[in-house]
């Protein structure tokens, strides 16, 4: 286990981002406690069906807001009105902005009686999180996850892989590495790889065998990239087109949390649930595949640096493009220009790119 400030990636020890912060589904049985980002949250669905997220505890005396079972708010069912949230403890109530709108006993409600109240959006079966060191409002946009509407597709259910003692860095650098695909997972020499900066988004465009996922000698083909720090989604192209997601989140300052999921064309236009083992089946296969790549970073060592060779990808591009989100906005247009394009590593008939450089710190 590394820290942000080990990797050298900026000033703040948690990114700016969206985030994966549960499934949509862990909400239908009340409120949720989770942790992230080294500190305590509550997501529920109000009453309009709006998902809340605030931070967890009471500023009356230090209640969790959902950690109960006992309190009759809880067992009557009355914890949850409209779109806020009323404390197990003295029953104060906080609405969907966090702010206190009643407490049961009292003539005025104290100015300070609130707690923060975080922006989410719910997508794709997920609920996700803007997060921000500097508490500005999003500066770009969820990536695109249509394929949840279209009744082609055979919905996504997340694995919930838990967590990793390992930094998001090491989980980014699968972006460039094209040299772990033959080792790890059975490719074939790659036909194409290339990485594209571009902002908030890097792209990785692959051609290759894969024997964990291509069984039939065709090649894989994939339009992968991270929309920011934490969503990575994949495009594979074949007789099933699917979309993956690996949505990583922090958790602490170098412990992070996983979820994988796959949705797939039934190859019909409106799917049914005859074709929902077919979907499992390959949501499965892509879970293997990413299972690979989780078994080695459970037993790695943090790579600070990287002893990079010409033949790697081109690891300190992603690693600037990265620091982006640990600094101050201010500074990402300066960190995008230094990376913003094409790195081409491999093409048919072309030999690996030779102007990659041993990344040494982060600091912007």
């Amino acid at each position: 286990m590394a820290t942000t400030a080990e990797y050298g990636l900026g000033e703040f020890a948690f990114p700016r981002g969206w985030f994966m912060v549960a499934e949509a589904s862990e909400l239908d049985n009340g409120p949720i406690a989770v942790r992230f980002f080294a500190n305590d949250f509550v997501i529920y669905r109000g009453e309009s069906g709006r998902v809340v997220m605030l931070d967890a505890y009471c500023p009356h005396m230090g209640t969790h807001l959902c950690k109960n079972t006992t309190s009759y708010i809880v067992r009557d069912g009355t914890q949850i009105q409209g779109d806020s949230i009323r404390c197990p403890y003295h029953a104060w109530r906080f609405g969907a902005d966090g702010k206190c709108d009643d407490i049961p006993y009292a003539k005025k409600i104290p100015a300070a009686a609130a707690v923060k109240s975080y922006t989410v959006v719910e997508r794709a079966g997920a609920i996700f999180m803007w997060h921000d060191p500097e508490d500005m409002e999003p500066d770009f946009k969820l990536p695109d996850m249509s394929e949840w509407d279209n009744e082609a597709y055979v919905r996504w259910k997340f694995d919930h892989l838990g967590t990793l003692a390992i930094h998001g860095q090491e989980v980014l650098d699968n972006m460039a590495d094209i040299a772990h695909f033959i080792p790890v997972h059975g490719s074939t020499a790659a036909a194409y790889f290339e990485n594209e900066y571009r902002g908030p988004v890097v792209v990785q465009r692959f051609g290759a065998g894969h024997r964990t996922l291509v069984t039939d000698g065709n090649i894989l083909e994939t339009d992968t990239w991270y929309t920011g720090p934490g969503i990575l989604l994949s495009r594979m192209k074949g007789l099933y087109p699917s979309l993956m997601i690996i949505a990583n989140t922090p958790v602490e300052d170098g412990v992070t949390k996983v979820w994988h999921a796959l949705m797939v064309h039934s190859g019909k236009a409106v799917a049914t649930e005859e074709d929902v083992p077919m979907g499992r089946a390959y949501q499965a296969a892509s879970c293997q595949a990413f299972s690979q790549d989780f078994e080695i970073w459970t037993h790695k060592r943090p790579a600070l640096q990287i002893l990079q060779i010409p033949e790697d990808g081109p690891f300190n591009k992603g690693r600037i493009w990265y620091s982006q989100f640990f600094n101050p906005r201010s500074k990402a247009a300066a960190i995008q220009a230094r990376v913003n394009g094409i790195a081409l590593t491999r093409n048919q008939g072309e030999s690996p790119e030779k102007e990659q450089r041993p990344f040494t710190s982060m600091a912007a």
